[in-house]
């Protein structure tokens, strides 16, 4: 009896480990992870995370503000490229380059002209388009393929138009397809109602500093209408940025943040 029953429990202990297994291979193919990736350091000290796609890696470097930098399939996307957020000397050249809006915490003449190569393509509103020539301008609703990414330009304003800060349809927001994986970098904007025809998002980078985009709980609730798997908080300045990761605690978003401020 003492045997069959040591027999018992080794076969649950292997029935057990093998489910498991499974499950971790199930989460390992699909990319995703219960557990927060520790982002790595760049020699700057900029921090940078990777996510895997069925295309390839995705890497996401956090460069401060509203600053990013995308490498995907050998090519490098800057997204609102400023100066004072890092030395762009040091940085790769860029192939593309997405400017959300004409400010200056997002447009700087300089760190575009520092990472552009002959062949960089430069996507933007019709505004910013007065300062940087020669470049591809998109409009909230516009859809491009560039590179082999697609990429869609969608709205990014203040609800309150006496806020004055980013009227409506004058900046973009942008959804860029890696792969089987859709980033939404949303630019400056509030919690704004076109937010809900976004679907399939798995990364979200939504901005939070009252009272130029969101506060805490906007964000949140954007989050919660976007529904991503990673969100991001940006463009955060001074903000409390744990109060969003407890309004968002049991809601099933990963809450990554980064020290972008």
């Amino acid at each position: 009896m003492k045997k069959a029953g040591f027999i018992s429990i080794v076969v649950l202990l292997a029935v057990f480990a093998g489910s498991c297994n499974a499950e971790s291979q199930n989460a390992a193919a699909s990319g995703e992870s219960s557990v927060e990736q520790k982002p790595t350091i760049s020699e700057q000290g900029i921090e940078m995370d990777t996510i895997k796609t069925n295309k390839g890696d995705l890497k996401i470097t956090a460069i401060g503000h509203g600053t990013l930098m995308f490498e995907f399939a050998g090519k490098v996307i800057h997204i609102d490229p400023v100066t004072r957020e890092a030395d762009y000397t040091k940085l790769p050249k860029a192939d593309l380059i997405l400017i959300t809006h004409e400010h200056g915490d997002h447009l700087d003449t300089k760190a575009i002209d520092i990472i552009k190569k002959d062949n960089t393509q430069i996507i933007l509103t019709k505004t910013c388009a007065a300062q940087v020539p020669g470049g591809i301008v998109m409009k909230n609703g516009d859809v491009n393929s560039i590179d082999g990414l697609e990429i869609e330009a969608v709205p990014a304003y203040n609800l309150d138009p006496a806020t004055r800060f980013h009227p409506k349809g004058q900046g973009n927001g942008y959804v860029i397809t890696f792969g089987d994986k859709k980033v939404y970098v949303a630019g400056d904007t509030e919690n704004i109602p076109e937010m809900k025809n976004l679907k399939d998002i798995y990364i979200a980078f939504l901005p939070m500093n009252l009272p130029y985009t969101m506060s805490p709980e906007m964000a949140a609730e954007a989050a919660k209408v976007v529904k991503p798997k990673i969100l991001y908080p940006y463009h955060f300045g001074q903000t409390d940025t744990s109060i969003i990761v407890g309004l968002l605690k049991d809601s099933g978003i990963e809450v990554r943040i980064r020290k972008l401020d």
